[in-house]
């Protein structure tokens, strides 16, 4: 099993910046790559961005390209989302996700999530 805690989320203000964490503890040692998805009230879940946790080959949501940049440390086995730039519709819940496997795209385990509330 691994556990997925995030941290970082919080109220800001339109223009400001967050950085969220998401610590991963357990059965991490098969990581293929981690993620960030995001939930906004009334809508569905969405991708932001994932890393491979060997390689550090990202790929992030064409909307936040630009604005949000995701990275990792592999020693503490944490991983990270820089987002700048924000703005309301950012507003969301945003949750921290494992993949362990190459072969499939399906992400194994999520972590609880931290709101992110962006004020206009």
């Amino acid at each position: 099993q691994v556990q997925l805690v995030e941290s970082g989320g919080g109220l800001v203000q339109a223009g400001g910046s967050l950085r969220l964490s998401c610590t991963a503890s357990g059965r991490t040692f098969s990581t293929y790559a981690m993620g960030w998805f995001r939930r906004a009230p009334g809508k569905e879940r969405e991708f932001v961005a994932a890393i491979t946790w060997s390689t550090g080959s990202s790929w992030y949501l064409d909307s936040m390209k630009g604005r949000v940049t995701i990275s990792r440390n592999s020693a503490l086995n944490t991983l990270y989302l820089q987002m700048n730039a924000l703005k309301p519709d950012d507003t969301a819940v945003y949750y921290c996700a494992l993949r362990s496997s190459y072969y499939s795209d399906e992400f194994d385990y999520w972590g609880q999530g931290t709101q992110v509330t962006v004020s206009s």
